[in-house]
């Protein structure tokens, strides 16, 4: 196990970090105060700091030397709106708001790797310290993105990591290929005519449309998408009637849900045929219906040759890596930076996943045991791609 004594002699002041920032939690595109402390601690070890991109977001450019190689490192700052649990000393003082992904870590381990490189300058190229406002599903990464992140700051490869319970804090997995699964919404409107609940035959009944349409959306995953490629849909909203009113056939009833894949062309197959089920159940009762389906993160699909260079940059730290890990059916905004720059994420062990320990749990907690092998894996990737 390899932590420059550098590092090590930082954890005390990364510790107290992390926890300032679990007890200030701000949801994304709110992250002023975090955005604020990152930026002055960048300033403070002499890091170029640009503000405002993505509302909230901060990038700090560190250039050594004359090596041409420019790569970007990302960590997320949004918390949720949870309300915490647990009593711990530094709970979460904002009601209704928490760090229940673990934000806060990712952002100490990248201040912890940027104050590092500052002072040691190992290296001969430009790394560009991405802090970003918004991953939980307001879109932070697209944002940037649009505001012009890879036009400011270009990266020839660009970097994300997670923390992963039940992973222990000395294990990282680096794994190529699909990490994590697109995340879309859908929504399906089924319009009717309403009647008397007792004289079916004079109205067109959408609840029983919809009834027939959830009954059949599973044999889309099994029975149309490719059985070696794993694909999720799932019904998660459904709304019709009145509950005061139990002999009212509704004129419409309303459902929505979400749907994963791993590949692209998956998730082409699960849009289209999400609204041929929807379009062909309501030609089967007469009725009318609306689709939408939005596309709101690409699958995580880890570059090969990036990966490669996180495999080495792992192993330099913690000697065994993990190379065969599950991806996950949650989602990740990073997937916008990937499909700018070659890219790779990797999942960093937070510990048993026990007693609530599981992301997006309201008892959930970062291990700060993680906190200096994560700032050492981001400082060995940057020494070893740099090299000049």
């Amino acid at each position: 196990m390899s932590i420059p004594a550098r590092i090590k002699d930082d954890l005390p002041f990364l510790t107290t970090l992390r926890r300032d920032l679990h007890a200030h939690p701000e949801l994304g595109f709110e992250e002023e105060r975090t955005a604020g402390i990152v930026a002055k601690l960048l300033e403070e070890a002499g890091v170029t700091v640009h503000r405002g991109l993505g509302r909230t977001g901060v990038v700090g450019t560190l250039k050594v030397g004359d090596g041409i190689r420019r790569i970007g490192l990302r960590a997320d700052m949004d918390a949720l709106a949870m309300t915490e649990t647990a009593e711990r000393p530094y709970k979460s003082s904002v009601p209704g708001k928490m760090h229940a992904c673990g934000h806060d870590g990712h952002t100490a381990m990248l201040l912890g790797a940027a104050r590092h490189l500052a002072a040691t300058r190992g290296f001969s190229g430009t790394v560009h310290f991405i802090f970003q406002p918004a991953e939980e599903g307001r879109g932070g990464a697209k944002r940037m993105v649009e505001e012009g992140l890879f036009k400011l700051f270009p990266c020839d490869a660009v970097y994300g990591l997670h923390n992963m319970p039940g992973l222990a804090v000395d294990e990282i997995a680096v794994v190529a290929g699909p990490q994590l699964a697109s995340s879309d919404s859908w929504r399906v409107t089924f319009r009717g005519v309403g009647t008397h609940g007792a004289k079916p035959h004079l109205g067109r009944d959408p609840i029983t449309a919809a009834g027939t349409f959830l009954s059949s959306l599973q044999t889309i995953v099994g029975r149309v998408v490719d059985p070696l490629q794993p694909a999720v849909v799932s019904a998660c909203f459904l709304q019709a009637g009145d509950s005061k009113a139990l002999n009212v056939i509704p004129d419409l009833v309303e459902i929505g849900g979400t749907a994963r894949a791993y590949s692209h062309e998956v998730r082409d197959q699960m849009e289209t045929e999400i609204g041929r089920l929807a379009q062909g159940t309501a030609a089967m009762y007469g009725i009318s219906v609306e689709y939408h389906f939005e596309r709101r993160i690409p699958p995580v699909i880890n570059d090969a040759d990036a990966t490669a260079r996180a495999l080495a940059a792992a192993g330099s730290v913690f000697g065994k890596v993990r190379t065969n890990f599950p991806p996950s059916t949650a989602g990740d905004d990073f997937a916008f930076f990937a499909q700018n720059a070659p890219g790779c994420y990797v999942w960093l062990g937070n510990g048993p996943a026990e007693g609530g320990a599981l992301h997006h749990n309201t008892a959930y907690d970062f291990n700060d045991e993680a906190l200096g092998y994560g700032a050492a894996y981001w400082v060995s990737l940057v020494e070893r791609e740099l090299k000049g």
